[in-house]
């Protein structure tokens, strides 16, 4: 695994780092080429003033997709002892915020099944770090689910699954305001998904029924069926049987208990 680049100053915590300072695959380098370099055709002129669509010219086709939101992946390096500090294993890889770009993220880095144990994938809407502490998350929890026979599921299509699902949108409705981002982590006996979300299905402490997620002036019934509602997405997402229930803690909860499995909330 390629060494990890040092953290970002301070001045610009969220400068990205460089995608060669995490595994990038094919390990071969050929880029797909096998050894040879691509012969790329010159790009085809219009001069029709309608969009250029795939269907024009399928082989030159650059036309971007744009999203809703703007994503950026993080990458938590496996420790290298007990003195290591969350902040220095934690790093900023890129930002996107089309279709195309998230290909050419998704392709070009080291699959989940494949990453050192103790390593995490984060996707996180840009501006948000996947940590507690962080402003947008601090009153916030999150929704998991723990794979424990890991011979016996494919993890990198279930995290790819869920990642589409998160940049798509699809995990809740447009004005629900929740989901903060995604998370896999890579352990000795199972793989993790979660999913963070801006609540804990109540008002915010201290602001009244006015301060839930998103600004809308939800009652605390509201804010739980919001969230309930979230997390059965996350269950469809993760393909899951009515059986296997996902749990939801909040992120206060889990910093007191020292864990990152709290008591949970709720589940479905």
């Amino acid at each position: 695994m390629a060494d990890i680049a040092p953290m970002p100053s301070a001045v610009n915590p969220q400068s990205p780092v460089p995608l060669d300072t995490i595994p990038i695959s094919p390990a071969d380098g050929t880029n797909g080429t096998n050894g040879t370099d691509a012969v790329k055709e010159p790009p085809v002129e219009y001069v029709d003033t309608d969009p250029i669509t795939v269907f024009h010219d399928p082989d030159n086709f650059n036309v971007k997709h744009p999203l809703m939101n703007s994503w950026t992946l993080w990458f938590t390096k496996p420790p290298s002892g007990k003195g290591d500090n969350w902040n220095d294993l934690l790093k900023e890889v890129i930002s996107f915020d089309s279709v195309e770009e998230f290909w050419g993220i998704y392709n070009n880095i080291t699959p989940t099944s494949e990453l050192g144990l103790k390593s995490d994938y984060h996707l996180f809407k840009t501006g948000v770090r996947p940590e507690w502490e962080d402003p947008q998350n601090k009153h916030g929890g999150k929704w998991a689910f723990q794979f424990k026979e890991k011979k016996l599921i494919n993890i990198d299509a279930l995290w790819l699954h869920v990642m589409l699902a998160a940049i798509g949108e699809t995990l809740e409705d447009e004005n629900d305001g929740e989901v903060m981002g995604v998370v896999v982590n890579v352990r000795k006996g199972f793989y993790r998904i979660g999913l963070w979300t801006r609540s804990v299905g109540k008002p915010f402490p201290g602001g009244g029924e006015g301060k839930t997620a998103g600004g809308k002036g939800r009652t605390t019934e509201e804010g739980r069926e919001v969230l309930l509602k979230v997390g059965r997405r996350f269950k469809d997402a993760l393909g899951l049987k009515e059986s296997e229930a996902v749990e939801f803690s909040g992120h206060t909860d889990s910093a007191h208990s020292g864990s990152t499995r709290a008591k949970a909330k709720f589940t479905v």
